[in-house]
């Protein structure tokens, strides 16, 4: 019998901490025999390889709990403080290694030996290989996101190995004074930008962004396939950890009684809840035409934009229009 997918997904992120403990290790014992300061960035990113898993796996755990009284929309947002921890270690130790850097460029340092540096390094990729392959196989099964974002960050350790490889080489056979220091600095830089693409997505996430544009298209169109709606407005997205939230009014025909405008919302929420398994879906029915929001949420969004713009651009403050008749 095949592992369930949260059994693969745990399985996975173990495998990622572990292969981050061996080669914290091995790069540790090659920074004291090499002096690298190349070498010492490529430790400090596995550093925080194997912080930035277990942070992910704590705040996967928070996130997964149900809500309570405490918590009524969930505890989603636990992945985004668990993201913001992750950043702040990384700006710190990229400043912390550009400093180190500059000190050793101007200081005219050395790098000690290169064989040991070059040995783990190479164990590193072998190593990384070898998870990326488990990875997309986990990957396959599940579909899921934190092991797919996790991925990617180790693809991206494909090529600092190599730099580390060639800031030895360079510096330690061929004599190039300064190399290892320049290529640290550049490590230094690349942690910096690798926490700040980071730190927008855990923003985004705590100030409930909207969903992508093409999102909440997808939304709108599943919408407006009920007949019986005349329009819909003031729409509110957002997404917490794994979970997405909803809301919005909808105009219906103001003879409708209570139980049949019931009836239409529960139809729309199945159709959405098909479309986006897991939303939560909060619908509040207005009679056609009225309208007591405020501009930015009173334009039909069921209705053509003006010059034919995108209806799900209104989300973003597009002027309000009359709703449709």
């Amino acid at each position: 019998m095949s592992a369930i997918p949260s059994d693969l997904n745990r399985r996975a992120a173990m495998a990622s901490m572990a292969v981050a403990t061996l080669l914290a290790g091995l790069k540790l014992w090659a920074v004291i025999s090499t002096h690298s300061t190349a070498m010492l960035g490529s430790l400090a990113d596995t550093g925080l390889d194997l912080v930035a898993s277990a942070a992910t796996l704590l705040g996967v755990w928070v996130a997964a709990q149900p809500a309570d009284h405490n918590h009524r929309f969930g505890h989603g947002k636990a992945e985004a403080l668990a993201a913001m921890f992750q950043v702040v270690l990384i700006s710190i130790s990229a400043l912390g290694l550009a400093w180190r850097a500059v000190g050793r460029f101007l200081g005219g340092e050395r790098v000690a030996e290169a064989e040991s540096g070059v040995i783990v390094s190479v164990v590193a990729m072998v190593a990384t290989v070898a998870l990326l392959a488990y990875q997309r196989h986990v990957i396959r099964q599940t579909g899921s996101l934190a092991i797919s974002t996790d991925n990617v960050h180790y693809k991206s350790d494909l090529f600092l190995n190599l730099a580390v490889i060639a800031a030895l080489v360079l510096d330690h056979y061929l004599a190039l004074g300064g190399v290892d220091a320049a290529f640290a600095f550049g490590i230094a830089l690349w942690l910096g930008w690798g926490a700040w693409g980071a730190s927008q997505d855990a923003i985004e996430q705590l100030m409930d962004h909207e969903w992508p544009l093409e999102k909440r298209e997808r939304f709108l169109e599943v919408v407006a396939q009920h007949p019986e709606l005349k329009g819909l407005h003031d729409l509110r997205t957002r997404t917490s950890g794994d979970r997405d939230f909803v809301q919005f009014h909808v105009w219906v025909d103001g003879k409708m009684t209570v139980t049949e405008a019931h009836r239409v919302m529960d139809e729309i929420e199945e159709k959405l809840m098909e479309a986006f398994p897991g939303v939560e879906v909060l619908i509040h029915p207005d009679p056609e035409g009225l309208v007591n929001e405020a501009p930015l949420g009173a334009r039909d969004l069921l209705a053509p934009g003006p010059d034919g713009e995108s209806p799900a651009l209104a989300v973003q403050g597009a002027p309000a229009g009359e709703p449709a008749t």
